[in-house]
């Protein structure tokens, strides 16, 4: 069978055939959410979840700014392993942060729209971490149609406007 031409496609005479290209453009039919919303929603969580935590470990557990500043590594593990963890159990419980939440964003695997696991969520937090230290992955959501991120890419998930 000899294929349609453009022409005829777009005039109306000839239909498609709709069966491949269904199936590779139907993720591209989810409500992305904006940069602008993801960058609010981050700075949200920033606030309610990673400044009390700093906090706990600044004060409580290195014992002030000094103590943090000769034991950075071990400072930054202590505060990045309880937001990982409280991240990945907000996101496994209702697929929202309480800044995704404010912002009506819903992390969804791409491929079936629905809420991804827990080993799926906790690899997109880890990988989040190194996203955020590259500041490419962060940057990659400003040139790409879909606003992933590099995290998003690697685990397969993306943020959508929940409606």
């Amino acid at each position: 069978m000899a294929k349609p031409r453009i022409r005829d496609v777009k005039q109306g005479r000839v239909v498609k055939n709709e069966t491949s290209s269904t199936s590779k453009k139907e993720h591209h039919k989810l409500p992305y959410a904006s940069a602008s919303e993801k960058v609010k929603a981050f700075l949200t969580d920033s606030f309610m979840l990673l400044m009390p935590i700093m906090y706990a470990v600044f004060y409580l557990v290195m014992g002030g700014r000094e103590g943090f500043a000769a034991h950075k590594a071990l400072g930054w593990l202590y505060i990045l392993l309880p937001l990982v963890t409280i991240q990945t159990l907000f996101m496994f419980k209702s697929g929202q942060t309480p800044g995704y939440r404010a912002y009506d964003l819903e992390v969804v695997e791409e491929k079936t729209g629905t809420r991804p696991g827990l080993l799926l969520i906790l690899f997109r937090n880890l990988t989040a971490i190194l996203s955020a230290a590259t500041l490419i992955g962060w940057v990659l959501m400003f040139f790409r149609k879909d606003r992933k991120n590099l995290h998003d890419m690697l685990s397969g998930t993306v943020v959508i406007k929940k409606s």
